[in-house]
């Protein structure tokens, strides 16, 4: 499916081609970006924005609302997790990674993978050696 949408206040259809192609309707009503790379869309009203399938058929999208911030107040109190927790969660992150396609093993990981691992270890080695 194309990246296309349709503003119901002007009647102008949209198309985003490329990653970096923001197009916004002539109200500035809607806008989209991303071309099939990523889909992003916006709008000041949801209810005026259609997406616009292959076919020309004008689909209505439904919004889900993110959840509200929760209030800090009625959250509870974080679970301490043992040396031995943390332990047990490194074990199954080695796992996990053991169970990877050979293919996978051959990829180099991201910053994001490697930051985790660090963290674990890093919360495992401070925490008291009472349990």
């Amino acid at each position: 499916m194309r990246n296309r949408a349709k503003c119901k206040l002007c009647n102008d259809v949209l198309e985003s081609f490329h990653q970096y192609d923001y197009v916004v309707c002539k109200c500035g009503e809607i806008s989209i970006d991303g071309g099939l790379y990523e889909l992003r869309c916006s709008a000041k009203n949801w209810s005026n924005f259609l997406r616009v399938d292959d076919n020309n058929n004008e689909i209505v999208i439904k919004v889900k609302d993110e959840d509200p911030i929760p209030d800090p107040t009625k959250m509870e109190e974080p679970q301490l997790l043992t040396k031995q927790d943390k332990i047990d969660m490194l074990e199954t992150m080695v796992k996990n990674i053991e169970n990877l396609p050979k293919h996978a093993m051959d990829l180099p990981i991201n910053h994001y993978d490697f930051y985790s691992y660090l963290l674990v270890i890093v919360s495992i080695l401070k925490s008291p050696d009472k349990e």
